[in-house]
Formats: structure tokens, C-alpha cells, sequence
């Protein structure tokens, strides 16, 4: 397996030398689950893994739920997440099931709120390439507030409109929250809106980068866009067919060294 911000193989390099847009996912692409809400009851049942480690279990977390035949329902996809996380925390069996259910019950609201490793540079250095930008995150209203509050990216406002708060990290066309728009992934509609937004036509030179193939992949392709896989481990149960980068600075450096300039 290759190591993470390793190029890819050849079959999965991205299809399209002229991409015309670039959507990403939130969670798993730019923030993960806040250590400090996770690392207490982790401590609790005897592990303490370190923020790689919890980067690598969301990642587990997310290839576990792809090869379910049927999408979580809303009410056990956060319950469902954390049984994975735990495992690949390290967590014994016998004390999985109820870790995970007492963390779901006790870890609401605001809890993806944690820059991942390398995403501050790795955006930057997409957004380098000059490309139009946007968020498109299934979420619960919070990702717009909380990505500008990080300091990660923001939608700056409209000009003669003063900005409530210092604009911080890169600037994005649009930033869309499936709990603020009432569609979400992978529903293309949703694709649609930011694509609106940005007022750029759909199809398959606009990237979408996610780390679900449920959601994401599938998503994308529905919409007629490209997807891109961030896939940092290669734990992607079905990789054929689309393909993958192990961080954003791969993104950026895959796109850099294959783009034709107008």
C-alpha cells in the first residue's frame, strides 16, 4: 500500500487536462472529528491514538460504510461511523458496540471541527491554480461558520457588504450545506446549485474531491462530473473506474503537471 501523498497509478490519474472547476467535500477532505471530543472516551476504554491514527479511522469509517448494501439511515449513520472509527482506534471488540453508541449520544453538534493534517497547504495550493472553487458538504447547517471560523475557507461577501467577521483562509464561490439548500449527496440537484453558483456548466471537466463512494462518487457521477476519490490509505472497496488522490497537494500537483493553460 502506498503511503499517504504518494501519486497515484497511472489508471487512476484524473481523465480531463482542462478542468474547469473544482468541488469539495468537507468531512474527510478538509476536517475531521474534533480530537477533543473523541479522545476522552477513547482514553476511557484504553487507547490513545495520536491525530494521524484519527484521520486513518475516519477514512476505515467511511470504506466500511461504502460496502453497505443499503445507505445508513439518518438516525444510526453517526452511531454506525463511530463502531468503525473505535475498531480502527483500536478499541477491544467486546467494547466497541457500546463505546461507540455512548459517544454518538454524547458527541452532537459541531463536532467536525478539526483542520486535517496538511489541508491548510494543500488548499492553498489548489487554489493556486486559479480555478473556480466550492464546498458541497452533506452537514447539519454548521459547515459554512465553522470552515470560516477555522480559518480554512470562506465565501467572501458581496462587495459594498461588510463581512461580519475577518475573512480568513481561501476564498470559495460557494459554500453549500445540505441542511441549508434541503438537498443533499448524492443527489445531483445539489451539484447543480453550487455549479450555478460558481455559474459554471456541468460535466466531466469539473472535479468533485469526497472521500465516499455512496455519497460522493456516486454523487458526481450522477451529476455528470468527475469524481476524484480521497482516498489517503487506498482503502477504497471498488477503485476502478475513478480516481484517486491521497491529500490536496496531490490534487494540486496532479492538476499542475497536466493542465492546458487557455
Amino acid at each position: 500500500m502506498a503511503s499517504p501523498g504518494t501519486v497515484n497509478p497511472a489508471d487512476h490519474a484524473i481523465a480531463t487536462p482542462n478542468v474547469s472547476a473544482i468541488l469539495l467535500d468537507a468531512g474527510g477532505v478538509l476536517v475531521f472529528p474534533q480530537p477533543d471530543r473523541v479522545l476522552p472516551p477513547l482514553r476511557a476504554a484504553g487507547v490513545d491514538p495520536d491525530l494521524a491514527t484519527l484521520e486513518q479511522a475516519h477514512y476505515h469509517a467511511m470504506a466500511s460504510q461504502d460496502t453497505e448494501d443499503q445507505p445508513p439511515a439518518a438516525a444510526s449513520w453517526w452511531r454506525n461511523y463511530l463502531l468503525s472509527y473505535v475498531a480502527a482506534c483500536g478499541v477491544p471488540p467486546e467494547r466497541r458496540k457500546l463505546l461507540a453508541t455512548e459517544m454518538a449520544s454524547q458527541i452532537r453538534g459541531h463536532a467536525w471541527t478539526h483542520v486535517g493534517l496538511g489541508v491548510r497547504d494543500g488548499l492553498r495550493a489548489v487554489a493556486a491554480l486559479g480555478l473556480p472553487m466550492g464546498v458541497v458538504s452533506n452537514s447539519d447547517g454548521s459547515v459554512q461558520g465553522d470552515l470560516h471560523r477555522l480559518g480554512v475557507c470562506h465565501v467572501p461577501a458581496p462587495e459594498g457588504e461588510a463581512a461580519a467577521v475577518a475573512a480568513a483562509g481561501v476564498p470559495m464561490g460557494v459554500i453549500l450545506d445540505s441542511a441549508v439548500v434541503g438537498v443533499s449527496k448524492p443527489d445531483p440537484e445539489i451539484f447543480r446549485l453550487a455549479l450555478d453558483a460558481l455559474a459554471v456548466p456541468a460535466g466531466a471537466a469539473v472535479l468533485h474531491v469526497g472521500d465516499s463512494l455512496r455519497y460522493d462518487v456516486a454523487g458526481a457521477l450522477a451529476a455528470g462530473l468527475q469524481p476524484v476519490h480521497m482516498d489517503p490509505y487506498g482503502l477504497c472497496p471498488a477503485p476502478g473506474g475513478h480516481p484517486h488522490v491521497r491529500s490536496l497537494a496531490e490534487l494540486a500537483q496532479a492538476l499542475a503537471s497536466t493542465r492546458r493553460l487557455p
